[in-house]
């Protein structure tokens, strides 16, 4: 296993993190299947995995309940007596915090569950920019320097799936140690994107990467045009192992987390992991990487360039945000995963079911775009 600096913390993490959300399951997502995620974490501790992600909600029946990830990880850790050997990240749920002791609340809660008296890194998790005003006026930033001082975590981060510019002024409001955002080869002009990796890596910050894959969809839903550029490849990989040497290779990311929920996939990220080396592809290699983003572009749906023009919609609808989805579902072969993305992330005043046909969206589009006829692909696509 290779190690990176977690930004400037000094700490050595393994390049590839277990991510907790997606445990092996006993068919319902909160009944973890114990065993099988046992033997699944023994052999990736044995290879030298020691970063283990999770979160408060993580296997729950609701992001508003404690889930059974962290519980698992606490009786596990405890069990094998293995918190020297592992780095612990877990995530305070900041949409469900209403009062300044609620922080305290949820973190001594979430110690108890994990069995420890510290968190390793604790981060605020998924921070938005609609939410940030009121985490602010309840203290969360005088929360994470009591949390340290006292010693109930050692080290503090962020993730987010907001656009650049908040992500950049979440990162300048506080002496942050790492930050957690998606990023993947197709994902680098989409939320903090790789401005915003770089951004943080310029700031000392440690970066975990999220969604490498994409959920699962850049290894296991590859359309043939992209299928026929990696089958002639000078270089024989598999379209996960791709993904993820194209991440390693960037020498600001320190660790990527994947969901490996079986033995296939937890060996074959190993294995792309033995080469993970920053700058490690060829220059043939980064060509080839340019022709599957290419593939995967030409079947964009809207060329939308998210300039802002069209917003604020009087109806609400966030236009930029619809259009990328569309085009998501578009570039990829599963367009359930696209869906759920979709009403996760865009609120229901802001789909484009809430359009009124107004036309203003139109006049105001600086690339003369048909953007109510594009709204109703939206729906008709991705539902209302």
């Amino acid at each position: 296993m290779l190690y990176r600096e977690m930004g400037t913390t000094g700490e050595q993490v393994s390049i590839l993190g277990f991510g907790c959300m997606r445990l092996p399951t006993l068919g319902s997502y909160d009944q973890i299947d114990k065993e099988k995620t046992t033997l699944l974490l023994d052999y990736a501790l044995q290879q030298g995995i020691n970063y283990l992600d999770t979160a408060y909600p993580y296997h729950g029946i609701s992001n508003s309940q404690g889930g059974e990830s962290e519980v698992f990880l606490g009786e596990y850790l405890a069990e094998n007596d293995c918190f020297d050997d592992i780095y612990l990240a877990t995530k305070l749920p900041t949409w469900l915090l209403e009062k300044p002791e609620d922080m305290d609340n949820f973190l001594n809660e979430q110690l108890q569950r994990l069995q420890t008296e510290q968190i390793d890194f604790y981060l605020l998790h998924s921070l938005k920019e609609k939410r940030w005003s009121h985490l602010e006026d309840l203290g969360v930033l005088e929360f994470l320097d009591s949390a340290t001082a006292d010693g109930r975590i050692k080290y503090t981060g962020f993730s987010s799936h907001d656009e650049t510019h908040f992500f950049k002024e979440v990162v300048d409001a506080y002496h942050w140690d790492l930050c957690q955002i998606q990023y993947n080869y197709l994902d680098e002009n989409i939320q903090a994107g790789r401005e915003g990796l770089e951004y943080a890596a310029d700031k000392g910050m440690g970066v975990v990467i999220m969604e490498p894959l994409k959920g699962g969809i850049l290894a296991n839903y590859v359309p043939p045009e992209v299928q026929e550029i990696w089958d002639h490849a000078p270089v024989n990989r598999k379209p996960a192992e791709w993904a993820l040497r194209y991440l390693w290779d960037r020498p600001e990311i320190s660790v990527v987390l994947s969901g490996m929920n079986n033995r296939e996939q937890l060996v074959e990220n190993l294995i792309a992991a033995e080469d993970g080396l920053p700058h490690s592809l060829s220059r043939e290699e980064n060509e080839i990487m340019e022709e599957v983003k290419k593939a995967y572009s030409d079947k964009i749906m809207v060329e939308c360039s998210a300039c802002g023009y069209c917003i604020p919609c009087p109806n609400g609808v966030n236009i930029p945000q619809c259009f990328s989805y569309l085009n998501q579902a578009a570039m990829l072969n599963d367009i359930s995963n696209v869906q759920m993305q979709y009403y996760f992330m865009v609120s229901d005043t802001e789909r484009a079911s809430n359009c009124r046909e107004c036309g203003i969206c139109q006049e105001m589009c600086t690339q003369k775009l048909p953007i109510m006829e594009m709204l109703k692909e939206v729906k008709k696509t991705l539902g209302n």
